[in-house]
């Protein structure tokens, strides 16, 4: 396994050993031993596995959690998706800046984001199934977004507008300026 920095300090690409033969492949795609290395605390535990299947054009984000926030581990075990990370920790150097990584079933690549990130995808193949570990359960009270296309932030969608499939809750999600006196994060390095 390596763990490759991003653009965004805190979150980070994990590349795990792909072990492939005449059967097939196998991979580790979680071993808990690996939490210092991609900078988690023993504090912090997954306690939740969440899956996803979206057909190709779909963009599901930006997504986040107030109070303590929930980091996430995040791959893409069927197709192939641009995973993108938004951070919101107020003081960061990269406040507001985003990130985006392809993950997909062959590489197995991984995007571990701390507590304090904005999260979505778009789904780039015809199917793609998408699955992520994360360290608080999901609360709907708690469940905040942040517009997938706001202006202010510039995320680059692989896709022309016209061919994004948004939810109804996604279009309405407020800009990050609208909430950004509302965050929780702050930037501790």
């Amino acid at each position: 396994m390596r763990v490759l920095p991003t653009a965004l300090p805190g979150a980070v690409v994990i590349e795990p050993a792909v072990h492939t033969d005449e059967r097939g492949s196998l991979c580790e795609t979680y071993r808990r031993q690996w939490h210092a290395e991609i900078g988690m605390t023993d504090d912090d535990a997954f306690v939740q596995d969440n899956h996803s299947r979206s057909r190709a054009g779909v963009v599901r984000g930006m997504h986040f959690a107030i109070g303590d926030g929930v980091a996430k581990l995040v791959r893409c075990a069927r197709g192939r998706i641009l995973d993108v990370a938004v951070d919101l920790r107020r003081g960061s150097p990269t406040y507001a800046e985003w990130v985006g990584v392809e993950l997909d079933d062959e590489s197995m690549r991984e995007l571990y984001l701390p507590a304090g990130f904005a999260h979505g995808f778009c789904a780039l193949s015809e199917v793609a199934d998408v699955m992520y570990k994360q360290t608080a359960y999901y609360d709907p009270v708690l469940e905040r977004a942040i517009a997938w296309d706001d202006p202010d932030v510039g995320i680059d969608w692989p896709l022309p507008a016209a061919e994004l499939i948004i939810s109804e809750r996604d279009r309405d999600a407020p800009r990050l300026s609208e909430v950004a006196g509302e965050l929780p994060f702050e930037w501790h390095p």
